[in-house]
């Protein structure tokens, strides 16, 4: 039987919970974990070794290197400085240092021969997500980002919490721009299959501040971040769930960063959209029907990523 492995570039806060949260649930049966500090990753990979000493299930952790990446199924990217966001809440900020470490080994990535899946968590989420699969040259949506996931995890959470729906029976979507623009299709939003608009004509716990909920949950990582300086855990229980969407080929619809290719009237663009992941991992991208004002509040978003994506020319 085939070996399930995984990569992992970048094992600081984040990278370290992914490692974690993929190991405890068994989704691999190997992970390779890599670091620009060397002794980072051996001792993560001994951490995470002593603790898979009790799972009931065989996991194999080990530091590497990036030729050691040749047979992983999948790769989380994710690199990155949370430092940097200590003085402005902006995932922009991220980016010259992101973008510029990328760039420094996307090569080394695809000399070992590795022919998987690369999941990108970094930010900013859509334009690093762009450059890896640009650089990569893999074929289209075998790149993709966790992208607006964890916020609309977030959403579900706010709705729950307004109307009293338990949030595994609420079907929304964040779209756009992994920042600050994102935005809700209220139309879109369903409770069991009853519209948003449909509970709202009789129910009063349905008719709350639209606004107020999409804003809330946008700053909901900030929330996280302002008493800790890092964001773990959500972020990384999403990750392992991609993870494991494609290493079983489930063929789930799930909200991510995702190339588009005259979907949603774009291309050339990744933004967060709702998908089937399955093995290749993006498979389709779903066009959810939206009002004329979404549709423009969508639009906007897309607008926004094209004009972050212009300061990559002037990162040396």
């Amino acid at each position: 039987m085939k070996k399930r492995i995984v990569g992992i570039i970048g094992v600081g806060h984040v990278g370290a919970h992914c490692a974690y949260a993929i190991a405890i649930q068994g989704i691999a049966d190997e992970i390779v974990l890599i670091d620009a500090n060397a002794q980072k990753a051996i001792s993560e990979s001994q951490d995470l070794m002593d603790s898979c000493m009790y799972f009931p299930h065989r996991v194999d952790v080990r530091p590497g290197d990036f030729a050691d990446l040749k047979d992983c199924d999948v790769i989380v990217n994710s690199t990155g400085n949370i430092d940097i966001l200590r003085n402005n809440h902006d995932r922009l900020d991220e980016m010259d240092f992101t973008i510029k470490a990328v760039s420094g080994y996307v090569d080394k990535i695809m000399a070992s021969g590795f022919d998987g899946v690369i999941i990108n968590i970094t930010n900013p989420c859509d334009i690093v997500t762009s450059q890896i699969a640009k650089l990569s040259g893999l074929p289209r949506g075998r790149v993709f980002g966790t992208g607006t996931g964890l916020d609309t995890s977030r959403l579900r959470t706010c709705l729950a919490r307004e109307t009293g729906v338990d949030h595994k029976s609420i079907n929304c979507y964040m779209m756009g721009e992994h920042g600050a623009s994102q935005m809700a299709p209220w139309s879109a939003v369903s409770f069991g299959g009853r519209s948003l608009e449909d509970c709202a004509k009789t129910d009063p716990r349905f008719q709350f501040d639209r606004e107020a909920i999409r804003k809330e949950a946008i700053a909901g990582g900030w929330v996280t971040f302002s008493g800790k300086f890092c964001t773990e855990y959500g972020i990384a229980s999403t990750c392992a769930r991609m993870v494991n969407i494609v290493l079983h080929d489930e063929k789930q619809i799930m909200p991510v960063s995702a190339e588009l290719c005259g979907e949603y009237g774009e291309k050339d663009l990744f933004v967060g959209v709702p998908a089937v992941i399955g093995a290749k991992g993006v498979e389709q991208v779903v066009e959810l029907p939206m009002t004329d004002e979404e549709y423009q509040q969508f639009k906007g978003c897309c607008a926004d990523v094209r004009k972050n994506m212009e300061h990559i020319k002037d990162i040396k």
